[in-house]
């Protein structure tokens, strides 16, 4: 059996993807690839930076690779302020990934995003398939990978596929300077009994997902039967639609001495404007059986146990200049 290769395994799905899959596929056959240098003593571990492409085809063909999911990227508010970094990590490396794809005969799992959507978007039950014209860096590379995924799919028979994927909970990686990031923000804070100031105001709605069930959704759509996918690439998929003031309700109903305040960044603010406020992920349901598990309520409690549970792992605050400046790799 051929390797799976996972790029910026270090972040914010990354993180929970590569034990997932390791637990599934076994650890031999997943190599994890991302900015940071390896562990002499990991051998299933490499450095790449997927702008490079000799790197990435050689690693490609070295490890034998037959699977590529490919999470690195800039993410929606930290590509604002690095907007032509953020068009050469996101449009280049799907690019490079693509075409070792093409020459070495991978699959690919290629992540897009409700910032594929922009304002003229219907921005309730979103359809599968509606105008997009997203008004960030961010969300224009989500909609220009989309389109080039669909183009390796059509032109070259590589076996390309995709969600779009709403704002992303988990309690195991920290904020990577998305405008959903707020939520998990407002988890650690409660865990660390402090107050916390919200950069989205308080009836912001927006579509999210606890990340155990995108983990299991990114694995069932890789595992569908291809017949059976309308789409294949950026499939809708949503866990709940909520707002920061909804969220904290419910962490009060665990912690009730939580509190929130809203300080809002205009930049993220206008961002969250943009993007629908539900999905209709039908299509999902449909061709490869889609059903979350988690709603705010189950979210909230495992979030909480969680990161209870980690103690110490979440001792320093992130300042709120720190976190609108925030620019991390996905």
């Amino acid at each position: 059996m051929r390797s799976i290769l996972v790029t910026g395994a270090l972040g914010q799905i990354g993180a929970e993807l590569t034990p997932a899959l390791r637990e599934r596929y076994g650890r031999t056959g997943v190599i994890a690839s991302d900015l940071a240098n390896a562990r002499p003593s990991d051998e299933f571990y490499e450095r790449l930076d997927c702008v490079e492409p000799e790197a990435v085809a050689d690693l490609v063909e070295r490890r034998d690779i037959g699977v590529i999911y490919h999470l690195a990227a800039l993410l929606s508010a930290a590509a604002e302020g690095r907007p032509q970094v953020a068009w050469s990590v996101n449009m280049s490396g799907l690019y490079n990934v693509l075409e070792a794809a093409r020459r070495f005969g991978c699959k690919v799992f290629f992540p897009s995003s409700i910032a594929a959507f922009g304002p003229t978007t219907p921005r309730l039950s979103t359809p599968q398939v509606t105008i997009q014209r997203p008004t960030t860096i961010y969300g224009v590379t989500k909609v220009a990978g989309e389109m080039l995924c669909d183009y390796y799919a059509a032109r070259f028979g590589v076996d390309a596929r995709g969600l779009r994927l709403p704002g992303l909970v988990s309690f195991a990686a920290p904020p990577g300077g998305g405008v959903t990031d707020y939520a998990v923000e407002m988890f650690r804070a409660a865990v660390r009994g402090e107050r916390y100031s919200c950069f989205l105001a308080a009836k912001t709605r927006l579509d999210m997902m606890y990340m155990p069930d995108a983990i299991r959704a990114i694995i069932e759509l890789m595992e569908s039967n291809p017949q059976r996918l309308r789409f294949r690439n950026a499939y809708n998929v949503t866990g709940m639609s909520v707002t920061p003031r909804e969220i904290a309700a419910e962490i009060r109903k665990h912690i009730s001495s939580f509190d929130v305040d809203y300080r809002v960044d205009p930049l993220r603010q206008a961002i969250a404007e943009s993007w629908p406020q539900s999905l209709d992920a039908s299509a999902a349901r449909e061709d490869w059986g889609f059903a979350p598990r988690f709603d705010l309520a189950a979210m909230t409690s495992d979030m909480l146990a969680q990161l209870t549970s980690a103690t110490g792992a979440f001792d320093q605050p992130i300042p709120h200049e720190a976190r609108n400046a925030n620019a991390t790799l996905e």
